[in-house]
Parts: structure tokens; sequence; C-alpha cells
């Protein structure tokens, strides 16, 4: 896709609902603090990232973030982006009680899955919650600086661990029960935890999935673990066996080292680790993201705040795992005394339409999801519109993968029409955004709706020039409080620079395509660069092929990855196809393909073969695996395939007979 000349308006805030938005008070305060005229959102993300030691200088105090000692510094000023520099120097504060400020009646978490019933818990219940296992873990021997660990399901155990844990000042790090066990040693053995929680089973698609197999493999793998905890989730402690798991035992066994003193909140300095995250870790070993405690906080609160305009009266559901940064990224918004809730299981199960009841039972006002789901619900042809008020709902994010044109023409017509739909892009790498929700802009089709306040991001061709209406590398250019403080064990930060400043110097390459309009500021999201298309010297990404093909112009394909197979003869551009039920895969369906991409994008974008394929790698967490299948093609094998939820998949891209050179 390419932007439009006149893009399609799909929404905009009313006037009313625009000046009343917190972005809205927030450029007034800095007007009048610097007695300037910033007359919109340009101007504002404009002077936000020109200026940033005053914009993230005027955040800290909008905020109301809770701290134990205030600043001395926002930032040395001769320290450029590629030299990590410190934010906030002097401060001292700590995340989980900045979480736990809610009133007591309030509630916190809404709890919900499949073969469950409803559940809510209180900002008192969370505080005693957390209060137990802070005491049981500093009993055991747990510090600041330790690493506790999650291998567990999106429940409330999870958030009270993680609370706990960052009460103490240790670093908590979480994946996922789908994880496979390599995947999650790769992860784990690299960080040396002292503790971990687990659960005994998991429930998705109907079916209950045992745990305990993959977690004694896991404990066996990690020599310096000292305490197991599992938490009996979806089966009684009587009918679970523990025996042959070591230093394993029941939470309820475990929180009787709770000594009964009163919950303390450790203070610790503003760049102090707070989660160890994982990249992908599909072509080699996970690197180890270290977050900060005020970095993230910060961060956290701005994206909640002032892109999405939460205040306490909201309730969040973020449909997503533990293993994601996006379960981060939702439990910081209970730092604003919002509710959030979790589901775990299928968003599909027991009906397709079970996040749609919890959002009319519950008055959810703001739903975030993958792409992929929405793309699923269009392909059910569910119509929640019909079947639901869906009154409270003012918000849809999307994220994991770029959201597809035809998307937003989907939920607008059958999810609900005055609702602000925002693609959000950043990752794992910020454990937040660099471009998502404004809720003073208007939302075009296909578009993400701005860059954020304090990024500095800008679409760099490759002599490093700022680009508009054209695709590039995204880049940021002055430094923001989210980045990673450092890789765990990487000596001198090698590996960290390589990441993020290898391609442009003294500027953060991000690794991803996009392209920024001049008009609109919006932005199109284009694939990742180590993935980037480049037949016969013209670049362009992945996402232009899907948003031609994976459309109601090709009801036949399900699903699709486009990739570069390298030759002789320079690059050309594979593009494997998964049909849809009862359709063939044949000559008119490829002759058809190939017109659509000619006429909506180009003759050099045309794939020099499409091929039919069974399956589609993916992430646990909803992305295609391009780099992967693309290094197969050129001859490598991969052996990482811990973080896929379909790993066999990548077996289907070997020794294909048409591709052999």
């Amino acid at each position: 896709m390419k932007f439009d000349q006149q893009p399609k308006l799909m929404w905009k805030p009313s006037a009313e609902k625009a000046k009343k938005s917190l972005m809205r008070k927030f450029r007034d305060h800095v007007n009048k603090k610097f007695d300037l005229k910033l007359d919109n959102y340009q101007d504002l993300w404009k002077w936000s990232t020109t200026q940033y030691e005053s914009f993230w200088e005027m955040f800290w105090h909008f905020s109301g973030i809770k701290y134990s000692k205030p600043f001395t510094q926002v930032l040395d000023k001769h320290q450029n982006i590629a030299d990590i520099p410190e934010w906030f120097h002097g401060s001292h504060l700590n995340y989980a009680e900045n979480l736990l400020r809610g009133a007591d009646d309030d509630v916190a978490i809404y709890f919900a899955g499949e073969q469950r019933k409803l559940e809510k818990i209180t900002f008192s219940s969370l505080r005693e919650n957390v209060r137990k296992l802070a005491c049981a873990l500093k009993s055991f021997g747990v510090e600041k600086g330790d690493r506790v660990v999650g291998y567990i399901a999106n429940c409330p155990a999870a958030i009270e661990a993680m609370l706990a844990t960052a009460s103490l000042g240790a670093i908590w790090s979480s994946t996922s029960p789908e994880f496979g066990v390599s995947g999650v040693l790769d992860r784990f053995q690299q960080v040396k935890a002292k503790v971990i929680f687990s659960v005994d089973s998991v429930i998705y698609n109907g079916k209950t999935h045992d745990h305990l197999e993959k977690l004694t493999n896991v404990v066996n793998g990690l020599p310096d673990l000292e305490k197991v905890i599992l938490i009996p989730y979806v089966k009684c402690e009587k009918d679970i066996n523990i025996t042959n798991i070591r230093n394993c035992e029941f939470l309820s066994t475990f929180l009787k080292e709770d000594t009964g003193d009163a919950l303390c909140y450790t203070q610790v300095p503003f760049n102090h680790p707070l989660f160890i995250m994982y990249s992908s870790g599909t072509t080699g070993a996970p690197k180890c993201i270290v977050h900060s405690v005020g970095g993230t906080l910060l961060q956290h609160m701005k994206e909640h705040m002032l892109h999405g305009n939460m205040n306490k009266t909201d309730i969040m559901l973020y449909y997503t795992t533990t293993g994601w940064m996006m379960w981060n990224w939702l439990v910081s918004s209970l730092a604003l005394g919002s509710a959030i809730v979790l589901y775990d299981g299928s968003p599909l199960m027991p009906k397709p339409d079970v996040l749609w009841d919890l959002i009319d039972t519950l008055g959810i006002t703001i739903l975030g999801t993958g792409a992929r789901w929405i793309e699923a619900l269009e392909e059910k042809s569910i119509f929640p519109m019909k079947s639901h008020t869906l009154s409270s709902l003012h918000t849809i994010l999307s994220t994991g993968s770029p959201l597809k044109p035809s998307s937003y023409d989907y939920v607008y017509t059958s999810i609900k029409k005055d609702v602000l739909l925002a693609s959000i892009t950043g990752g794992t790498d910020i454990i937040s955004c660099f471009a998502g929700s404004n809720p003073v802009l208007p939302v075009y089709r296909g578009e993400i709706q701005s860059c954020n306040l304090g990024m500095a991001m800008y679409s760099w061709d490759d002599q490093g020039k700022a680009v508009y209406n054209t695709a590039g590398e995204l880049v940021c250019t002055a430094p923001f409080p989210s980045m990673p403080i450092y890789f765990w064990n990487d000596t001198d930060n090698i590996r960290y620079q390589k990441s993020y400043f290898q391609k442009f110097k003294g500027v953060w390459s991000h690794g991803d395509y996009c392209e920024i309009s001049s008009s609109s500021g919006g932005v199109l999201m284009l694939g990742r660069s180590d993935g980037t298309l480049n037949p016969n010297g013209v670049r362009f990404g992945s996402a232009e092929i899907y948003n031609i093909v994976n459309s109601t112009h090709v009801k036949e394909v399900q699903d699709s990855l486009c990739v570069a197979q390298n030759t002789n003869d320079g690059e050309r551009v594979v593009l494997f196809i998964k049909l849809a039920a009862t359709h063939v895969f044949d000559v008119d369906l490829v002759k058809r393909i190939k017109t659509l991409i000619r006429q909506h994008l180009s003759a050099r974008h045309v794939p020099s073969h499409i091929l039919p394929i069974t399956d589609i790698p993916y992430t646990a967490s909803g992305k295609k695996v391009e780099v992967a299948v693309k290094r197969i093609l050129n001859g490598e094998h991969i052996h990482n395939r811990g973080a896929l939820s379909n790993p066999d998949s990548l077996d289907l891209y070997y020794n294909i007979t048409e591709l052999k050179l």
C-alpha cells in the first residue's frame, strides 16, 4: 500500500472530546509553561522531539509519578542516543508502588478464561496478595537485583508475582506456557533465575494441556534455580504430583513464609533493571533485553495517559500472554488506577464472540488485540455490531503485525462506527511504541495515526536522509527513557550497539521498514527491514504484497508469506500462499494474483514464484517469521524454533523443487 492522495477518513474525534483530552490538556500546560503557541499535535510532537529534555521533565510532573527522591538532572546533554544515556539522575522510585496506588474498593483486575467463572480483585486485595508474596520471597532470600521468572499463564498470580518481585527491587522475566522447553531454556538459562513461578496445566481450545512435564524439563535445565513455586491453576493440589520437580512446592506452602510484615517498596534509581524481555530468537539465541524501572513506567504512563486518553474510569482488556511485551504494557495501566481484564485461553472459545460478551458485561472501554484476531473474525463473518451494544468501547488497539486496510473497513462496518481504531507499533526492544493511537487526530484507512510524543521517529533512505511518502528505515534520532539499559551478558554493550546503531552512526535503527505521510503524519509499517525485498534495485516491504493478496480480491488465499531468495542474477521474490478451505491452487489463481499486484503496485513488485504452502510460521505473539524462511531458502538451517507457535511449519520450506538453483 502507498499513501493515497486523499486517504479515506474512517473516524475523527468530536471537537469537544479532543478539547477535553489529556493530550490537549498537556499541550495547554506546555504552552503556558514555556510561553509557546503550539497549535496542533504536529507542533507538539516537533517540540517534544527537539526539546526532549523539557518534554520528559514536563511529563514527569504531569503524570503524577510517585517517587521518594527527586531527580537532579533529566539527562546529560553531552550524551547522544548511542551512549545509552541515564535519565532522571538522582531520582528513586519503585514500580510496584506506582501500580498499587488505586483506591481500596476499586477493581484492579478482572479475570476470565476458558471454563472459568469471572473473578475480580480490588486494589486492596491485590496489595495484600502482593504483600504476602513479597514477604515469602524476602524470607526465602530474594533481594534487589535477583531474577525471578514466570513460566506462567495470563492470570492474576502472574501479576502478583511480578509486583512482589518489583517491590523488592528484583528483576522479573516471564514467558507463556505455549513456549516449548528449548525456547524457555534459551531464555531463562541466560539470566540464571533464583525462583520460578509456574502452573500445573492450561486450558486452550477446549482442551486441558498438562504443563508439568515441560516444567520438569525446564527446571532440570536450570541448575541455578533454587525454588519452584507451583500454582494449582486447573487441578486441585491433591490431584497434582510435584515430587519429581526439584525444589518444588505449592504456592500455599510457600506463602507460609509470610512474616506478616507490611508491604515495603524498595526504592531504586530510575535506571534500575525491572524487566528482562527477549527477542524472538528465530535465527539465533534470543537477546536478553533489560528495561529499567523508571523508563518503563514513565513511557507506559505517557502512552496510556496522552495517547490512550486513559484515566481511572477506564477498563482495558488486551488479549495477550505473559510472553509478549503487551502484557507488561497492559499491567502498567494499573498506575492510573484503571482496571485491567485478563483473559486466558482461546479468544474464539467457547464461542467466537467471547471477548465481545466481556466488553458488554464489564463495560470495557479499551480493547487490545493482534491484527490476526481481527482478520480471523472477518473470515468467520462475525458481526459484533449486530449482536452486542459495545456502548462503553471507545478504543480498539491492534499490533503484532500491520493492520490491513481491509481490516479498517471491517472494524467500522461490522464492529463499531464510533470507535478509535489504532494500529500501534513499537516492540520488545523499547517495551513500548514508536507510533500509535492519538485521541485528537482522525483515523485514516490503513494508517497508524501518528508518531508518538517524545519519539523522534523518521523514515530514512540509505543515505541517512528523511523521506516522506516513500519507504525507508524506521529510525529514532533522539534518546528516550525506555531504551534498554543494557543486554544481559553483553560485555561492553557490543551486541547492543550492533543491534541498533550499526546501520546509522549515532542513530537508533529499529529494524523495521516504514513510510510516513507528509500530509497526515500517518505511518505505514511495511515489514522487517532485514526482510525487505529488493528485486532489480527496487526496495519494498512485504506488507505491500500482503495488503493485496490477503484481501477481499483474493478470497482463495487464507494467508501468505513473501520473502526474498538470492540467485546468481540477484534477488528474486517468492510468494507462498496458504489456501482457504475448499479452494485449489491453479494457474488461473497465480495469474490473477500477479495481475492484481501489477495493477495496485507495479510490475517490479510481481513475485518470480507463487507457490502453495500448507502452513505459515508465526511467533507466539502473532508475527510472521519471514527472516527464518528467507535464510532457509538461501541454504541455512534453522535450529532455534522455541519462539514459534508452529515450529514444524519451517520444515515445509526446505528443498522446494521450484526454488532449487
